[in-house]
């Protein structure tokens, strides 16, 4: 068992490094070679193919190819993809359209997204075959996924590569070692066994019949609407942070300075929240569970909006990075597990693609569209020729970061409320 829990920890590990090394940082590397409004479509790519391309992983992975096989595949292609960005990066330098550069980030995007739920099934299925409990067993070993994400943020942090190309050969080579890694993964088994020839059980799609039940539909449904929150932090924490360096008053001040650093606060708290999952889900259910989230979400953002790099600004900065770790954790983790443990499983790698697609894909589309309409909206003024272009007044451009922060916290304040009306959930302890 010791043996198999470190074999996933690993896994997770490497996933999760692979995405922390420029998903923090991403932002800052586009503002400094004048790809700042280009921020939301770069966030939004990872939403778009979340739209189908973990349902169609699972469905291969369910059908036709082991979840850890096709784990290593995706990987590899991810992996060959984003150096292929890092190269244009560094050939063009600050000169880099981009035509030049979206494109192969995209396609690598493309085939990371799927493996965090193919990541998830073949850790489910392990831990199952080992005779353990998913709900107790996984939490301590995604903490590890998130311990690689907090690794690569500080070395893209302190080596400076936040700020260039860099960061994306980071992605690139943990992409790689684990590519070769997930081939030496317990097997998942396949269903290759067409039992009806009706279209929807050919192709694995039963698992998209969940609408069907009113439960899963509502839980789907606010799932993509705390979904759209995800990407807001990932897509502009950071680069406002790096927005105070342009008054002398902040301009060397630590959180400015290493304002990744200072975000990877997030990542450390998720790490100590994960740990938290197994006892509230038992105690309160996920319903409780998933308002503590909204109310979270809320919280974070507004201490982002009502925060500044020194003093009790910067206690209200780190408060938001704090708050993160029960934001994302008892909303992403725990919905993890309720799909895994309300879905049968010979759809639940195809279950885990659709709850993929509800967050990350229609979500985080939709929220980072909308978030940098937001952003623009507060912090942008037109052009002579009706482009935008950043607020030259210093203190209007913040008040303008501050007021966008907090229309995201009242969003997700008010979804959190619908959620407590609309979902019904029974939490029966003794169940769990």
């Amino acid at each position: 068992m010791k043996s198999i829990k470190f074999r996933l920890i690993v896994m997770n590990f490497l996933i999760f490094a692979v995405w922390g090394a420029y998903l923090c940082s991403l932002g800052i590397y586009l503002g400094r070679i004048g790809m700042g409004s280009h921020i939301g479509r770069f966030f939004a790519i990872q939403g778009i193919v979340s739209l189908f391309m973990p349902a169609l992983m699972g469905i291969v992975a369910d059908r036709w190819i082991p979840a850890q096989k096709l784990l290593g595949i995706c990987h590899f292609l991810a992996a060959v993809f984003m150096a292929l960005a890092g190269y244009m990066g560094m050939k063009y330098g600050s000169a880099v359209t981009f035509h030049q550069l979206f494109p192969f980030y995209a396609i690598s995007v493309a085939f990371f997204m799927p493996t965090i739920a193919l990541g998830n099934s073949v850790s489910y299925n392990a831990l199952t075959q080992a005779g353990l409990d998913t709900v107790k067993a996984f939490p301590p070993i995604r903490v590890f996924g998130t311990i690689g994400f907090i690794l690569s943020m500080w070395i893209v942090n302190f080596t400076g590569f936040k700020n260039g190309y860099e960061q994306l050969f980071v992605s690139a080579a943990w992409g790689l070692i684990l590519a070769i890694y997930a081939f030496t993964l317990p097997n998942c088994p396949v269903n290759k066994n067409v039992g009806s020839k009706s279209f929807v059980d050919t192709f694995g799609l039963r698992a998209f019949t969940l609408f069907k039940e009113s439960r899963m539909a509502i839980f789907f449904i606010f799932s993509f609407l705390l979904g759209m929150c995800l990407q807001v932090t990932n897509g502009f924490a950071t680069p406002f942070l790096d927005a105070f360096g342009k008054s002398p008053e902040y301009a060397n001040a630590f959180a400015v300075k290493h304002n990744v650093f200072l975000s990877s606060i997030s990542q450390v708290s998720e790490t100590l929240c994960i740990l938290l999952i197994p006892f509230f889900l038992k105690r309160f259910g996920i319903k409780k569970v998933m308002l503590i989230a909204f109310g979270a979400w809320a919280l974070r953002f507004f201490f982002l909006g009502a925060g500044s790099p020194t003093g009790f600004g910067l206690v209200l900065f780190i408060l938001s990075m704090i708050v993160y770790g029960v934001a994302f954790d008892f909303f992403n983790i725990s919905g993890s597990l309720f799909v895994d443990r309300n879905t049968d499983e010979k759809i639940r790698s195809s279950a885990q693609g659709v709850f993929m697609m509800m967050t990350n894909g229609l979500g985080a589309t939709i929220g980072s569209y909308c978030a940098q309409a937001v952003v623009n909206h507060f912090t942008k003024v037109r052009g002579p020729q009706g482009t935008l272009i950043d607020n030259p007044v210093f203190e209007e451009l913040m008040a303008g970061w501050s007021s966008a922060w907090y229309v995201f916290a009242a969003f997700a304040l008010v979804i959190g409320i619908l959620f407590a009306i609309l979902f019904k959930y029974k939490h029966t302890p003794e169940k769990q």
